[in-house]
C-alpha cells in the first residue's frame, strides 16, 4: 500500500475509534467531500462507504466503477451495484445486515443523504436509531496531515493565479461577470478542478450584501470591488478575497479596510495551538468595537478549510469553545463593517496553524489595491 492509501485507511480505522466511543454502529457516508476523504478518490459518483464499529469497511458503487476504485481508493471491500435492477440503498441496507446489524444504530452526515436513499434505509431499519455524525467527522476532518495542508497550499496558488487575472480585468465598464470569467479562467489553466463554492465579484453598493455574486453590473469610477475566489486541486479547497478601489473612493471605505486589515492581522496572531476560537475572534472584534462598529460586524470571522471551503469545525466566531489545535487550516476574516457608505470592503485569506504559529497559505499582497 502507497504512503497516500495508508493515510486514508488510518482515517478509517480513526473515524472507528471515534464512533467506538459514542453508540453508533455503522457510519453511513454518501458526501462527495467524506467520500473523498475516507476513500482518497475525486472520482465518484453514486457512490456509499459504510464504515462499521469493528471490522473492514465496505464502498458501494455501479459495478462499472468497482476496478477503478480498486485501482485507486484504500478501501478494502468494494462492491458493486447494476442500475436499475439494483439500487444504491438496497445493497447498503443488504450489507449493513451482512455486518450482523439488525437495528443498528447509523450515524449519518446532516447535508447530504438523497431522501431515496433515507427511505430506503427507514423502511428496513429504525428511524430512532439514525444519529447526526457531522459533528464527529468535521472534529476528525480538522487535523491536516502535511499532505492535506500541502493540496490546499497547491489550491492556494491557483487562487493567486485568478486573483491576479480578476485585479487586471477589473476597470470600469466590465462587467462584475466579465471579471469573474477572467479569473474563473486562470484558475482552471492553472489547474483548478473547480471552485466548492459560488464566488463574488461585487461593486458599489452591492458590496454590502451578505453573500453577494457577481452580476451584469458594470463597474463604475469611484467604487470598490469585492473579489472573493475559490478553486480546488485533488478535492481540497482554498479561497481569498481582496479590495479593489477604482480611483479614488470615499475615505470611509479606506479606513474601513485598513480597520479590517488591522483586525485580520490581530486575529492571525492570536492563531495558536490550545486558544479557543472566541479568543481568536475577540481579538479582531476588540479593534472593531473600539473602532465604534460592534453594531455592524457578524459573530462568525472564520471556518476551518479543507474538502469544503467552510468546514463546520472549528467555528471562529464570538462565544465558540471549539480548541485551536496544530494541524488545523482555518480561513480569517471575511466579515465587513455592515454600514452604508462605510462598509464594502472584505479581506480573508486561508491560513495553517502549527505548533510554530500561523502562516499564510494564501500569498498575495493584502493591501487595499488601488487602480
Amino acid at each position: 500500500m502507497d504512503g497516500y492509501k495508508l493515510e486514508v485507511s488510518q482515517r478509517i480505522k480513526r473515524a472507528q475509534e471515534a464512533i467506538q466511543q459514542t453508540d453508533i454502529d455503522i457510519l453511513f457516508i454518501v458526501g462527495r467531500e467524506n467520500l473523498i476523504y475516507f476513500t482518497g478518490s475525486t472520482q465518484m459518483e453514486c457512490m456509499a462507504l459504510l464504515i462499521p464499529r469493528e471490522g473492514e469497511a465496505t464502498a458501494v458503487t455501479l459495478w462499472l466503477d468497482v476496478g477503478y476504485l480498486k485501482e485507486n481508493s484504500a478501501v478494502p471491500n468494494i462492491q458493486g451495484y447494476f442500475f436499475p435492477a439494483q439500487d444504491l440503498v438496497g445493497q447498503c441496507v443488504q450489507i449493513i445486515k451482512d455486518y450482523g446489524f439488525q437495528q443498528p444504530k447509523i450515524g449519518f452526515e446532516k447535508y447530504f443523504v438523497e431522501f431515496k436513499v433515507y427511505e430506503g434505509l427507514r423502511n428496513n431499519f429504525t428511524e430512532s436509531d439514525f444519529v447526526n455524525a457531522s459533528d464527529l467527522i468535521y472534529r476528525l476532518r480538522s487535523i491536516k496531515t502535511s499532505r492535506e495542508v500541502e493540496m490546499i497550499a497547491r489550491a492556494s496558488e491557483m487562487v493567486s493565479k485568478g486573483m491576479e487575472a480578476a485585479v487586471n480585468a477589473a476597470n470600469p465598464g466590465v462587467s462584475e461577470l466579465e471579471v469573474l470569467a477572467e479569473a474563473e479562467y486562470a484558475m482552471l489553466k492553472a489547474g483548478s478542478g473547480g471552485s466548492s463554492f459560488r464566488m463574488q465579484v461585487t461593486s458599489g453598493e452591492r458590496s454590502l450584501l451578505t453573500h453577494p455574486c457577481a452580476s451584469k453590473k458594470k463597474l463604475a469610477p469611484g467604487e470598490i470591488v469585492v473579489i472573493h475566489l475559490g478553486a480546488t486541486y485533488e478535492g481540497y479547497c482554498s479561497k481569498m478575497c481582496r479590495t479593489v478601489a477604482l480611483g479614488a473612493v470615499p475615505q470611509e471605505q479606506v479606513k474601513a479596510f485598513q480597520l479590517l486589515k488591522e483586525a485580520q492581522d490581530a486575529a492571525v496572531a492570536a492563531l495558536k495551538p490550545g486558544v479557543l476560537s472566541w479568543q481568536v475572534d475577540e481579538a479582531a472584534r476588540k479593534l472593531i468595537a473600539e473602532a465604534g462598529y460592534e453594531n455592524n460586524y457578524l459573530d462568525l470571522v472564520g471556518y476551518g478549510v479543507g474538502l469544503r471551503q467552510s468546514e463546520f469545525y472549528p467555528i471562529i466566531g464570538k462565544n465558540r469553545q471549539d480548541v485551536i489545535e496544530a494541524g488545523m487550516v482555518v480561513d480569517v476574516l471575511l466579515p465587513t463593517i455592515y454600514r452604508k457608505g462605510v462598509g464594502g470592503p472584505r479581506i480573508t485569506d486561508v491560513i495553517h496553524v502549527s505548533e510554530q504559529g500561523p502562516s499564510f497559505l494564501t500569498k498575495y499582497p493584502r493591501d487595499l489595491i488601488v487602480k
